[in-house]
């Protein structure tokens, strides 16, 4: 059995499948989180030696749980399951739209992390990662060129909905302290189910998955409460 442990959501596609594959080559036990288990199972199976698979909704706390309780220690959490209901901007989004965003990117962040906490706690070297966007980027989506405008970019929920998830991950930090290190990743537009643009535009999912990985291996003297780029580069908040 593999000394380090962890959990990646939404594992079973995307750029949380690539994570779990790379941090199982890195050594780790990989819980492979999945809404579905049959799609869990066929995620674990692919990545092989290394994979488990574990039904995890993030939005579901029983469920949440559930799978807590299979999890005794923890070494690496990645938080990376995400929804994009809307493109829309917020005078045409819909409440419904935007609670079902952030019960997925803000809230079942909160629900998982604080859930894992205590297997974390177990861990000599506690790393969380928190898979943001870009686009969540304040300083970017203003100013006299901003990089990131609603027609360029994902819609108000989404957008705001990471942006919220950056606060968390600073005051995560800020409140647990040494040795946890956590810190969110804008992964870059990358060709998944989540981003279609991207799709057209084949932009690599596994380069954004490296820079998972990098956060989840960071030394003892490593940043904590930052926000980085897939190539490591800062972010500006």
């Amino acid at each position: 059995m593999n000394d380090r442990t962890a959990l990646v959501t939404g594992a079973n596609k995307g750029i949380g499948h690539h994570i779990a594959r790379l941090l199982a080559a890195e050594g780790f036990t990989v819980y492979v989180g999945s809404r579905d288990a049959g799609r869990g199972e066929a995620a674990a199976a692919e990545i092989g030696s290394g994979a488990r698979p574990l039904v995890l909704d993030v939005t579901d706390a029983e469920g949440i749980a559930r799978a807590t309780a299979r999890v005794d220690r923890l070494d690496v959490l990645v938080n990376n399951a995400g929804v994009a209901v809307t493109l829309d901007p917020p005078a045409e989004t819909g409440l419904t739209d935007l609670r079902q965003t952030y019960e997925t990117n803000v809230f079942g962040v909160v629900a998982v992390t604080n859930s894992f906490l205590p297997a974390l706690r177990r861990s000599a070297r506690p790393r969380i990662v928190n898979i943001s966007s870009g686009t969540a980027s304040l300083s970017w989506s203003t100013g006299p060129n901003p990089q990131f405008t609603p027609g360029n970019g994902y819609g108000a929920a989404y957008r705001s909905a990471k942006a919220a998830l950056n606060a968390l991950t600073v005051f995560y930090a800020q409140t647990l302290g040494e040795p946890f290190k956590v810190n969110a990743l804008a992964p870059g537009a990358r060709a998944t189910d989540l981003n279609p643009r991207a799709r057209a535009r084949g932009g690599d999912p596994e380069e954004g998955a490296r820079g998972a990985v990098r956060l989840a291996l960071l030394p003892e003297d490593g940043p904590t409460g930052g926000f980085f780029s897939w190539d490591g580069t800062q972010v500006p908040w």
